[in-house]
């Protein structure tokens, strides 16, 4: 009998059903859309902002020392105050190490042009292009090109050692172009083969980019690196996140080493490298960490908002349906039936909308992640090789079906029961002679 009435009130009532199911369809849609972005979110935004640099910089501990003589603070050269480049495979061995999608090492040395008239200095740098990182699956290919995809190429990267990339503004005054060759001396001598032109709109403009073997090998300084920039996934910063580990009691400091914040993920690198000073570069962390407060602020304030909207439809929707049946429901009472079992039938239909509807609503949200996910960072300023990377929103994240299905339920009964707790107060007798 029980089934049957349910049955019957979808028959005899659809287009109420209707109206209701198109609420809670339009609610758990724009629900799973939001939580869908969100599991991508932070990765976008990183990526986002990976144009404008690493977050992390890692620099021999060397250059923080202060040094008076005379009342004058002193500071090494950084040309004495290196870090070693066999150490940099260790960053892949910290506990957020798949946290970190590239590093940059960077070697800056002074050359002299040889050319028949004479010499004339040039600023250059060693870097890695397209370099192999780690070991296994857990292998990245990173360097200046994969960490700056701002920057434009005219020609080709350097693929060995005997190749140089040089700088826009240095080959306007030079007066060098792609394919022409270079003989450079520094401590040693090599002829360089210029494979293109880059323009990076800061000071590399005015600098030949080496491999960093080839900067070693000018600069007598073998497995030497004088700065080193890291990308990597973090948390945005808060108190907690600025709080000096060493004044922490063991748990609380367990905690805050397992979170991926920028000075966590630094705190590591300066344990594993021999000699090194790493901390974050807060105008880009702090930026990333604003953007994707402000991103997950209204993706909130729209969900609440949908669901919101979604509850009210349903109790208008039950009132009135209610309103229809109160003879229903005052001949069920005086047959006997209890106020529960009355309750139950109406919160099964309302459990069944919402099942049918949350599951719909899943379906349609996670398609509308993904083409949202495509089109707000496609055609956004960002070079190809970023939006390349980009994380693609799966179209089906199965963790968020019995989330959707579970906050459907919960917008449909509590919109279902005010209506529900006024129809178990009619006075059947009333309610019948009112029929009558």
């Amino acid at each position: 009998m029980f089934l049957r009435l349910l049955w019957e009130s979808f028959v005899r009532q659809r287009r109420r059903k209707l109206l209701a199911g198109i609420a809670i369809l339009f609610g758990t849609t724009a629900v799973t859309a939001m939580l869908a972005l969100a599991t991508t979110i932070g990765d976008r935004i990183h990526k986002e902002l990976a144009v404008y640099g690493a977050n992390i910089v890692v620099y021999p501990k060397a250059e923080q020392l202060a040094v008076k003589v005379g009342g004058v603070d002193i500071k090494p050269a950084t040309g004495n105050a290196y870090l070693k480049e066999s150490d940099l495979s260790k960053l892949k061995t910290i506990f957020w190490a798949n946290n970190i999608n590239g590093i940059s090492p960077e070697l800056p040395l002074q050359l002299k042009h040889v050319f028949p008239d004479g010499t004339t200095p040039i600023s250059a740098v060693g870097l890695w292009f397209h370099h192999p990182l780690g070991s296994g699956a857990a292998t990245i290919t990173t360097g200046a090109s994969e960490l700056h995809p701002s920057w434009k190429l005219n020609g080709s990267w350097p693929t060995s050692k005997e190749e140089a990339v040089i700088g826009s503004s240095l080959s306007n005054r030079l007066n060098l172009r792609t394919g022409d060759n270079l003989p450079v001396i520094a401590a040693n001598t090599q002829n360089l083969h210029i494979t293109g032109t880059v323009s990076t709109g800061d000071e590399n403009d005015e600098k030949l980019l080496l491999p960093l073997a080839t900067a070693q090998f000018l600069n007598n300084t073998p497995d030497a690196v004088s700065r080193v920039e890291v990308s990597a996934r973090t948390k945005p910063e808060d108190s907690f996140a600025r709080t000096d580990p060493d004044t922490l009691s063991p748990k609380q400091r367990e905690i805050w080493y397992c979170r991926p914040y920028a000075n966590s993920i630094s705190y590591q690198i300066r344990e594993v490298i021999p000699g090194a000073a790493a901390e974050q570069i807060r105008k880009v962390e702090q930026t990333e960490g604003t953007v994707l407060a402000r991103i997950s602020g209204l993706m909130w304030l729209i969900s609440i908002a949908a669901l919101l909207a979604a509850s009210f439809a349903v109790s208008a929707a039950m009132a009135t349906a209610i309103l229809e049946r109160r003879g229903e429901i005052g001949l069920m009472r005086s047959l006997g039936a209890s106020k529960a079992s009355i309750a139950l039938l109406f919160y099964a239909e309302s459990g069944l909308l919402a099942l049918f509807a949350g599951v719909l609503g899943y379906l349609f949200g996670s398609g509308l992640a993904a083409w949202l996910g495509a089109h707000i960072f496609a055609g956004s300023g960002v070079p190809a090789i970023a939006v390349s990377t980009l994380p693609a929103t799966s179209i089906f994240i199965p963790v968020l079906l019995p989330v959707v299905v579970a906050t459907a339920l919960i917008v449909a009964i509590a919109g279902s029961t005010p209506s529900i707790r006024s129809a178990l107060k009619m006075d059947p007798s009333s309610v019948l002679r009112a029929n009558a």
